[in-house]
């Protein structure tokens, strides 16, 4: 307890002003990072470095069992903090105390320590749990896809509240180790590399670890019954792809895309320099969902190929790795920063291809577009939380890449495309810092080109390829070739979680 001087005023502002930071009473830490779009997501107080998740799923009636142990830093003196979970909890430690938690909110676990943590103190984090994640809501949806063999997680921006307690912020990103117990007979997939497997008394355990920093929302759980197909790049990546054994016949048209990651992500390090982290993959349970997520390592795909193999889907979620995986959003609205060069890569794709260049289909994304279409009122630099992934986020944020292609050159242009990812990788960055390293790369003033293209609601009056509206209209180019399957992409994509 701290004791109360009572002195007169001038002699304790005095007193007030000579005693440190550090004295002062510790405090609890937000509820929310204060992100503009989500401002209850992630917490403040504290910085989590690793994630220790030891669990055990039946997939016959949904019931998830977990111990999390969290490895954390307190950046403030911390009197409690909070975690982003929904599922029951029975007990919670902290440094080996029994702490008092409770609820708070849809999703926030408040959690006391037995003592006060100070600023920079190491902390350990156990919390025990357990429910059926298919029937726990948050705000009308659950991030937790039932299948007939297993569930799913994946979905952005949520998607751990349903699986493991966190500080749900690309801004908090952390090693893991997931660790899975389920009937012998059933697969459990996780992010990076299988450490291991082994089967005791009719279950078997599969141990995962994702040694680079990875953002809560991209870690991925799916447990079902998989075929698995191993294999290694040229340059001796892992590369592990899981497939529902029920596809039926979109099976043929999956493994005919997703096969084929190991050839794109060699294709990409062309554009975006070395691949950054240690395993390849990807899976495609049988859920009822129709959008893709770039979960970290091996993207999860929903099963529905029904028009054939789809590689350009398989570009767009490995471009991520570079481009939202490995280099995240400072905030929410940064997601340019995600899908605006997602979606360029496969422009590059088909152009690699032979189904239409980038400029044509700069070109014809900008003259199918109406000049009083929706589309061009929202601004992709910032497109507010309702239209986090509308179709103007993809295509008018790839337009603006090919507008900066364009003005500043092939040189300059793939220059930053492969050192943006190269200097920012393993962090997070905004929209208006990627501007600055353009500028310091290409040696030009880009502010207006970008404000055009990314923040300025209405049509902008010349194409990303110079020509203007008019002489598009007069002389509309020809659909390309891949426009169908990249437009498929953003359209399921903006389905992911319902916002």
């Amino acid at each position: 307890m701290r004791h109360r001087l009572i002195v007169p005023g001038a002699v304790a502002a005095s007193l007030l002003l000579a005693i440190p930071a550090s004295a002062a009473e510790p405090s609890p830490g937000a509820p929310g990072v204060g992100d503009p779009y989500y401002p209850d997501y992630g917490n403040g107080g504290y910085d989590v470095s690793h994630y220790d998740l030891r669990l055990k799923y039946q997939p016959e009636n949904d019931k998830l069992e977990g111990t999390a142990t969290l490895l954390t830093t307190a950046t403030q003196d911390l009197s409690r903090f909070n975690l982003d979970f929904a599922l029951d909890v029975s007990e919670v430690r902290v440094n080996g105390k029994k702490a008092e938690f409770a609820t708070s909110g849809a999703h926030e676990l408040e959690i006391t320590p037995a003592k006060p943590l100070k600023k920079g103190e190491r902390a350990t984090v156990v919390v025990r749990y357990a429910g059926t994640p298919s029937k726990v809501k948050v705000n009308g949806f659950t991030s937790w896809h039932r299948t007939k063999d297993g569930g799913v997680a994946a979905n952005e921006p949520e998607a751990a509240w349903w699986w493991f307690p966190s500080n749900d912020h690309p801004t908090d990103k952390a090693s893991y180790d997931v660790s899975v117990a389920v009937p012998d007979g059933t697969q459990a997939i996780s992010n990076g590399t299988l450490q291991s497997q082994r089967s005791t008394a009719g279950w078997t355990r599969y141990n995962w670890r994702s040694r680079a920093p990875q953002a809560t929302y991209l870690a991925l759980l799916a447990v079902g019954k998989f075929d698995i197909t191993k294999s290694e790049t040229d340059s001796g990546l892992p590369v592990i792809n899981a497939y529902s054994k029920d596809l039926g016949e979109n099976d043929g048209a999956a493994r005919a895309s997703v096969e084929r990651t190991g050839e794109i992500t060699e294709w990409l390090e062309g554009y975006f320099g070395k691949y950054p982290f240690e395993a390849l993959g990807g899976v495609v349970p049988n859920t009822d969902t129709s959008y893709a997520l770039e979960t970290q390592t091996r993207p999860f795909y929903s099963p529905g190929f029904k028009n054939g193999a789809n590689t350009s889907l398989v570009a767009h979620e490995l471009a991520h790795q570079w481009y939202g995986d490995s280099v995240s959003v400072r905030q929410w609205k940064d997601i340019w920063i995600n899908e605006g060069f997602a979606s360029y890569a496969q422009w590059l794709w088909s152009e690699d291809q032979g189904e239409g260049t980038a400029q044509e289909l700069a070109d014809y994304t900008y003259a199918s577009y109406p000049a009083d279409d929706e589309f061009w009122q929202v601004k992709p630099g910032d497109p507010g939380a309702e239209n986090q992934f509308h179709d103007a986020v993809y295509d008018r944020g790839a337009m603006a890449l090919q507008a900066l292609r364009n003005k500043i050159g092939d040189k300059d242009f793939f220059a930053i495309l492969k050192g943006w990812p190269q200097e920012r990788g393993g962090g997070d960055a905004t929209v208006k810092e990627f501007i600055a390293y353009a500028e310091k790369v290409s040696g030009e003033k880009l502010g207006k080109l970008f404000d055009t293209w990314l923040f300025t609601p209405g049509k902008p009056a010349t194409g990303p390829t110079g020509k203007s509206a008019k002489a598009l209209a007069a002389d509309a180019p020809a659909k390309p070739k891949s426009w169908k399957k990249i437009h498929s992409v953003h359209h399921a994509e903006r389905r992911a979680h319902g916002h």
